[in-house]
């Protein structure tokens, strides 16, 4: 049976990851379970709100700490602050341009003199050479499962690139790596 650890969760402390996709705060609200108390960073300008009772399939939403900002700028500066402090396990900041690499190395190095984790939500393409890992997350279409995903790293600096098909078990708060549709037990593929 395969864990949350064997493919990287939680994620690799005293390092900065990103993630991208349409799956990619489902990957957060994981990732937050597997922490405990997080920062959560974003611009207050966006349209859409983060509601933390909306996560508490994941999580106790009292764990929750938004932090709203005026723009990325403002983003980065807060999340540095937080990943140095060490305070919280995880920082999740929601980023809307690309980093530069400068921007990228001052995150990584401030969550090494935290021991801190760090993980930035990001556009589809808009990757930061900086970062230890990169995910690609999206739901996966199952007519007998709406919580299916599909997670892919597709950037490693210290291993390899792989993908699963995840589920989150709201009843146990763990995550359970299934098989493909059609590599299940009783699939037309496997039944012949």
């Amino acid at each position: 049976m395969v864990s949350s650890t064997d493919i990287g969760l939680p994620l690799r402390r005293a390092r900065v990851h990103e993630v991208c996709g349409p799956g990619a705060i489902g990957f957060a609200a994981v990732s937050t379970a597997l922490a405990g108390t997080v920062l959560w960073v974003r611009e207050a300008w966006r349209g859409d709100m983060l509601n933390p009772v909306g996560l508490s399939a994941f999580f106790d939403p009292a764990r929750l700490l938004v932090a709203q900002t005026k723009q990325q700028t403002e983003s980065l500066a807060v999340t540095e602050e937080a990943l140095r402090d060490g305070s919280v396990p995880l920082v999740v900041t929601e980023l809307t341009r690309p980093l530069d690499l400068r921007e990228g190395r001052r995150l990584q190095l401030a969550a090494q003199a935290g021991n801190t984790t760090g993980l930035c939500l990001i556009p589809d393409g808009m990757g930061s050479n900086a970062a230890e890992t990169r995910w690609h997350c999206s739901p996966v279409f199952d007519v007998g499962d709406s919580t299916l995903m599909h997670w892919e790293i597709i950037k490693n600096k210290t291993g390899t690139l792989r993908a699963w098909h995840v589920r989150w078990n709201a009843e146990t708060r763990r995550l359970d790596v299934v098989s493909p549709v059609g590599e299940r037990p009783g699939s037309a593929r496997t039944s012949a």
